[in-house]
């Protein structure tokens, strides 16, 4: 049989108007009726954004208020994972589409309230708020004409109509016109600062490179995931001799390197890599780092019987008291001695 092809498509592409193009896409636009959602260029052809972040966000605007649109919700009906569907929301987020906020209900519970927005740039523009209509004045009461005899009743000044000024505050106030929108959070496209260097031990003796290249080579045993190349292992042994430098047991490095692996592990040389860097333990204090800071000594003075009086006075040396020095000061030794 012949390969059946879509012969009205190929109707319609004969009855569009004007000069078709040489090549690219040619578009074929059939109005809607119904079940349909409006998506702006600003979203669709959005240079920051994935394609899947753009098709969730497609997605999202054709759900009905109310619909559940988090991440395990979402997962449930898509056939993107979590973390794929996690990713795109940050890019929504960031970009200022999405906006997920904790509430507290009267009952103490806490829950996410996630808000959409089909154009956020439009937020920034400056928008013109109606005023609310002044309420009707009720109509002059009909006064009645005053009676003849007696004098006039003074009638009370006119209040002048006084507005009240909430009445002229505008109700929102928006930001300015060419304020620029800067996302919270960097876009997944964003420059990543540079990766810390592995570390190096002081010296790279011989027997430090045999014991971490073994160590390295054994990782097998312990993980089948773990299976290295000669390269890989010739990068990573300097970093397994600085633990090894630092005084780290094997087995303590073994068990840090294999333990809670991710499944599937893609790249292992990378994990490793990853984790000698940033787990690498300092190094062992010393026995004096350990002791116990001296106390500073601090100097008592002693005690003396004065001399002339026999009052207890504190000096480092033995001799007379302040008043009797002072005695001596004015009246000589030998009346302080009579």
């Amino acid at each position: 049989m012949d390969t059946s092809q879509n012969t009205a498509l190929a109707r319609a592409l004969t009855e569009l108007p004007g000069p078709l193009p040489v090549r690219g896409v040619i578009h074929i636009v059939i109005p809607h009726t119904d079940r349909f959602t409006v998506v702006g260029n600003h979203l669709a052809q959005h240079a920051g954004l994935s394609t899947t972040a753009v098709g969730l966000a497609v997605r999202i605007q054709s759900l009905p208020q109310g619909t559940e649109i988090g991440i395990k919700a979402l997962a449930a009906r898509l056939s993107e994972g979590e973390k794929l569907i996690a990713a795109a929301l940050r890019e929504l987020e960031a970009y200022g589409y999405l906006r997920r906020a904790r509430t507290r209900l009267p009952n103490g519970r806490i829950l996410t309230r996630t808000v959409f927005c089909n154009q956020p740039t439009a937020l920034l523009r400056t928008r013109v708020v109606a005023q609310r209509p002044a309420p009707p004045q009720p109509p002059p009461p009909v006064q009645d004409p005053p009676a003849p005899e007696g004098p006039a009743a003074p009638q009370a000044p006119a209040l002048p109509d006084v507005q009240h000024e909430e009445e002229h505050a505008p109700q929102d106030i928006a930001p300015p016109h060419n304020a620029p929108f800067v996302p919270l959070v960097p876009p997944p496209t964003a420059p990543k600062p540079p990766r810390p260097p592995l570390p190096q031990p002081g010296e790279l003796t011989a027997e430090l490179d045999r014991a971490a290249t073994a160590l390295l080579s054994d990782l097998r045993r312990h993980a089948h995931q773990l299976v290295l190349s000669e390269n890989d292992i010739r990068q990573l042994a300097p970093a397994v001799a600085a633990w090894l430098e630092r005084d780290t047991h094997p087995d303590t490095i073994r068990h840090t390197l294999t333990n809670d692996l991710p499944q599937p592990l893609r790249h292992p040389a990378k994990l490793l890599k990853h984790r000698l860097t940033v787990l690498l333990p300092p190094p062992l204090p010393g026995a004096d780092d350990l002791a116990a800071p001296a106390r500073p000594r601090i100097t008592v003075t002693p005690f003396q019987t004065c001399d002339g009086c026999e009052r207890a006075f504190r000096a480092p040396t033995p001799g007379h008291c302040r008043d009797c020095r002072d005695y001596r000061n004015q009246h000589g030794p030998t009346q302080a001695a009579a």
